[in-house]
């Protein structure tokens, strides 16, 4: 047994793990913290879970943000048994060490946390299968509709002004004048449309600034792959990566997964002819997060919907765009202009919502 199987069989002694440990493998799927499956043998049938080191680079407060995911997952889960249902297979579960707390320590820094894994579940990380967006508009409609009386004042803020856009359009601006790439001269005609679509980019966070539109319980990493379904049925079953669970608009988790989930292309799809908003895809996600939430939803919160999905797609572009500018430090690329490329798809996108705007809300409309 290597010096890393030791440290990971420590993690789970800390998390009281029953059974007999068999073995374990690396999960490759995320992007931020390091995650493995572990597999323990207990009456009579092997039982896996997932461990997780956590990226405290990324997340600066990481028992925070553990206070968070272990609150609103219990909240659920007692939200789930009072209607007489198991909630083992629709809410993620977390193990405690012996002092109850759901994440622990190692000498070397490492911060730990370990929740069983949903058996016969299956992610996806963009589908084409129409039934499986639907599915992911109803687990995070549903999400949010059991949090939807929760106290969102006592979450903590696990990343300040995570989708403030006027900041991002600040941040953007100054990235502009101080051009540390060199190549904002290249990119000008980039810039001004971006600038121009300040207006409306930023509407949704002055409208909840004003006391318009109110602060919930949000996911704010709203993906498909953040998502598991059931293998055989193609049902949703759980929402996971729950990270940045934090006070935000409803309208900026419908419309970070629009985003993803409707859009014609990938991210940095280098044929802008290629990218559009996909309307079947577009309705059969509205379908599944309003059936779910829609009747939970403030006025105001049901007629920005739509706009929510133009504000996501320029705050990204325009992060992108001025990482670009900054020399690339944030976002991980695997190609030179790889963030120029992802701003211009998502420009591209962010015109064709605006233009159809109005198709969209009446979408939402005809489902609420």
């Amino acid at each position: 047994m290597d010096n890393w199987e030791l440290q990971i069989r420590e993690v789970c002694n800390r998390f009281q793990l029953q059974g007999e440990y068999r073995h374990y493998e690396v999960i490759n799927s995320g992007h931020i913290n390091t995650t493995y499956k572990v597999y323990y043998f207990r009456d009579n049938e092997i039982k896996d879970y997932i461990l997780q080191r956590v990226n405290t680079y990324v997340f600066k407060q990481p028992v925070e943000m553990m206070d968070n995911i272990s609150s609103v997952t219990e909240y659920i889960r007692a939200k789930i048994k009072a209607t007489g249902i198991s909630a083992k297979r629709y809410v993620l579960h977390y193990s405690t060490t012996a002092d109850g707390k759901y994440y622990t320590i190692l000498p070397d820094g490492g911060f730990w946390r370990c929740c069983r894994f949903i058996d016969d579940s299956v992610s996806f990380l963009k589908p084409n299968n129409v039934k499986i967006v639907e599915e992911s508009g109803k687990a995070f409609g549903e999400f949010e509709a059991y949090l939807a009386d929760y106290p969102v004042e006592n979450l903590n803020i696990v990343i300040p002004h995570f989708h403030n856009t006027v900041m991002r359009y600040e941040t953007f601006k100054k990235a502009i004048v101080d051009n540390l790439s060199g190549r904002a001269n290249e990119v000008d005609g980039e810039i001004q449309e971006y600038l121009g679509l300040e207006e409306i980019a930023t509407r949704l966070y002055r409208m909840q600034r004003a006391g318009t539109l109110p602060l919930r319980v949000t996911h704010n990493d709203t993906k498909t792959s953040n998502v598991l379904f059931d293998r055989d049925t193609l049902e949703h079953l759980s929402v996971i990566d729950l990270d940045t669970v934090m006070p935000g608009l409803v309208a900026c988790d419908f419309g970070d997964a629009i985003r993803v989930a409707a859009s014609t292309g990938e991210e940095d799809e280098k044929n802008l002819a290629a990218v559009a908003l996909d309307a079947e895809k577009y309705e059969a996600f509205t379908k599944g997060f309003v059936s779910q939430v829609g009747s939970l939803l403030t006025e105001a919160e049901k007629k920005t919907l739509a706009l929510g999905a133009v504000a996501m797609t320029v705050e990204c572009g325009m992060r992108f765009l001025t990482d670009y500018l900054d020399g690339d430090k944030y976002f991980k690329i695997h190609y030179p202009d790889q963030n120029l490329v992802r701003a211009r798809c998502h420009l591209v996108l962010a015109k064709d919502m605006i233009q159809r705007l109005d198709e969209m809300q009446a979408i939402v409309e005809k489902y609420l």
